[in-house]
C-alpha cells in the first residue's frame, strides 16, 4: 500500500538529525521512498494524510519489555527485585492453560503501546512454570495480529530457585529446598528445541514485522552449557541476546560469592559477551565492567522507572556513554512500571541522572536521550532500518498534534518530547506503512472486547496462582533476610541514596 503524509513538521532523528519545518513523506511497500516539500508521486497514493500542524517522527522503540506482566499492574507494593520476583514468577507455581492467556495479555500491552506511538518492542517473555511451543505461539500471534513490530525471546531459567541467589540455600528449611529442587525445570536440549520452533516459525513472520530474539534471563539463572549454546545460536542467526546483569546490589554480592568476580566478567570469561548481547539494567557495574562492555560492543538496556519502582538503584549513564557503550530504553513490565509508556521512561532517563554528578555539564540532554531510544533501540533489536525517517527506512511513524498542551508554547521540540510526556498528543501510529492507530482507536483490535476478555481471564489467572502466592508470602521472610544481608556488604559502589 502507498501512503502520502503531507505538510507535516518532520523530525527525522537520522544520522544528520535533520528536521523539516513542513514537508511530505512518501511511503510504499512498508518503506519510506522520499521526504521533502511538495512531493508529487508519479501515481496517486492509496491514501493521503493531511498532517499540517502535526509532528511526524519515528515511532518509539521499547527495547525491553516482558509481556507476561501485562495482567499484573498494581499487584505489588514497591519491593526489591528478589522479593518482587516471588510474586511475579512464583517459584512453586503450577501450570495454567497458556495460549489464549498469552495471546490476550500480550495484545493488551500492544494496544497500550500503539496508542502511545510505539512501533517496535523487544519482548523478553517469561513462562511460569515452564515454556511451551503453544505458549510461545500465543505471544507471537498477538504481536503479529496487533500490527506492531516485535522481537520475541524465551526468558526461561533452568536452575533450582535457591541456586540463583547468595545465602538463600543456607536460610531455607530443608523441606522448602526439597520442594524447589522438585519444581519443573527444562533441560538445555528442551529449551533449544523451543528456540528451534521460535526461529523457524516466527523469525521474519508477518512480512518481517515479527522476529526472534534470545534470552538466558540472567547468567546466574541458567546452566553454563545453555548460555553458551544461546550465544552460538545468536551468532548463527544474528539475533539479539537478552541478559539481565547486575540489576541489584545482591547480584553484585552473588558474583563475589559464587564466581569471585563481577557477572559482567563472568559472561565475558564464558565467551558470550559480544555485540549481539543486550545487557539489561547494568546498575551495579564498576569501571572494569564498563570497559568490558565497551570493548564487546554490547548494548545496555536502561529501564529507569522500573529501577526506581524496585529500588534497584541508578545506572551510571554518563560512565557508559563516555565509554562508548550504546544505550537503549525500555519500560520493563507492567508490574514493575505499572504502565507501558516509553514516554515516561524517556523522561525519567532525562531526570534521574541529574543526581549522579553536581556538574550539570554531565547530565543527559534531550537529544542524547532521544538518540538512546531511537538509535540505541534499533541497535538492540538488530533492525538498523527503524528509529529514523529517511528514504529506505521502514515506515514506522508517530504523528503528534502540536496544538496540544505539551507543545504550547513550542520552545524546544526535543526537550518537550523528552520532558513534557506528550503521549496525549499522539494522533496516529503507522507501522510498516500501515495505519494501526487513528481517531482514538487501534484499527487492528476490538479494544472493548479485548478488555472484557482480559478481565475475565484475570479472574481465573488469580485463582490458579493463589496457592503459589500464598507460598510466596511464606517464603518472603527468608528472601528479605537474604536481601538485607547483601545490602549490608560494602561492594565499593554507590548506586542508591542509602548505600
Amino acid at each position: 500500500m502507498s501512503l502520502l503524509i503531507r505538510n507535516a513538521q518532520i523530525l527525522t532523528l537520522d544520522a544528520q538529525d535533520r528536521e523539516w519545518p513542513e514537508a511530505d513523506i512518501l511511503i510504499a511497500d512498508g518503506r519510506i521512498l522520499a521526504i521533502g516539500p511538495g512531493l508529487c508521486p508519479a501515481t496517486q497514493p492509496a491514501r493521503v494524510i493531511e498532517a499540517r500542524g502535526m509532528l511526524a517522527m519515528p515511532g518509539l522503540i521499547n527495547a525491553h519489555f516482558h509481556s507476561p506482566g501485562n495482567f499484573l499492574r498494581g499487584m505489588v507494593d514497591g519491593l526489591p527485585l528478589e522479593v518482587f520476583m516471588l510474586y511475579e514468577v512464583p517459584p512453586l507455581a503450577a501450570g495454567v492453560p497458556v495460549k489464549r492467556l498469552n495471546y490476550v495479555r500480550t495484545l493488551l500491552g500492544a494496544v497500550e503501546m500503539l496508542r502511545h506511538g510505539v512501533t517496535s518492542v523487544m519482548d523478553d517473555a517469561f513462562h511460569v512454570p515452564v515454556a511451551s511451543a503453544e505458549g510461545i505461539d500465543g505471544i507471537a500471534e498477538a504481536w503479529a495480529d496487533s500490527g506492531m513490530r516485535a522481537r520475541l525471546a524465551i526468558d526461561q531459567p533452568n536452575v533450582v530457585e535457591y541456586e540463583k541467589f547468595p545465602f538463600l540455600a543456607d536460610l531455607l528449611p530443608p523441606e522448602v529446598k526439597a520442594g524447589m529442587a522438585a519444581a519443573p525445570r527444562q533441560s538445555t536440549a528442551e529449551l533449544l528445541g523451543l528456540y528451534d520452533h521460535l526461529v523457524s516459525r516466527w523469525d521474519g513472520a508477518a512480512g518481517g514485522r515479527i522476529g526472534a530474539a534470545l534470552s538466558c534471563s540472567a547468567p546466574q539463572r541458567v546452566t553454563v552449557d545453555y548460555i553458551q549454546a544461546l550465544s552460538v545460536l545468536a551468532a548463527r542467526h544474528d539475533l539479539p541476546f537478552n541478559c539481565h546483569i547486575l540489576e541489584t546490589k545482591l547480584q553484585r554480592v552473588l558474583g563475589e560469592e559464587r564466581y569471585g568476580r563481577s557477572l559482567v566478567r563472568q559472561v565475558h570469561d564464558l565467551g558470550v559477551l559480544d555485540e549481539r548481547m543486550v545487557v539489561i539494567h547494568a546498575i551495579w557495574i564498576d569501571a572494569e565492567d564498563i570497559a568490558l562492555l565497551a570493548a564487546s560492543g554490547a548494548t545496555v538496556a536502561h529501564n529507569p522507572v522500573c529501577n526506581l519502582r524496585l529500588g534497584s538503584g541508578v545506572m551510571p549513564f554518563r560512565g557508559l556513554r563516555d565509554a562508548g557503550v550504546p544505550i537503549c530504553i525500555g519500560t520493563d513490565e507492567a508490574v514493575a512500571d505499572d504502565a507501558i509508556n516509553p514516554w515516561a521512561a524517556l523522561k525519567m532517563a532525562g531526570l534521574v541522572h541529574t543526581l549522579a554528578d553536581p556538574d550539570y555539564r554531565s547530565w543527559p540532554t534531550a537529544p542524547e536521550v532521544l538518540r538512546c531510544m531511537m538509535q540505541g533501540g534499533a541497535r538492540a533489536l538488530r533492525w538498523p532500518d527503524i528509529g529514523r525517517l529517511e528514504p529506505g527506512a521502514r515506515a514506522d511513524i508517530a504523528l503528534l498534534d502540536l496544538d496540544t498542551p505539551p507543545f504550547t508554547p513550542l520552545n524546544d521540540l526535543r526537550r518537550q518530547l523528552v520532558f513534557c510526556e506528550p503521549s496525549s498528543a499522539v494522533r496516529m501510529t503507522i507501522v510498516d506503512g500501515r495505519v494501526v492507530f487513528e481517531d482514538g482507536r487501534v484499527t487492528t483490535v476490538d479494544e472493548a472486547a479485548l478488555r472484557a476478555e482480559a478481565r475475565e481471564l484475570t479472574a481465573g489467572y488469580r485463582a490458579a496462582f493463589a496457592p503459589a502466592i500464598a507460598e510466596a508470602r511464606r517464603l518472603e521472610p527468608y528472601y528479605r533476610t537474604m536481601v538485607l544481608r547483601a545490602h549490608a556488604r560494602d561492594v565499593g559502589l554507590r548506586r542508591r541514596l542509602d548505600a
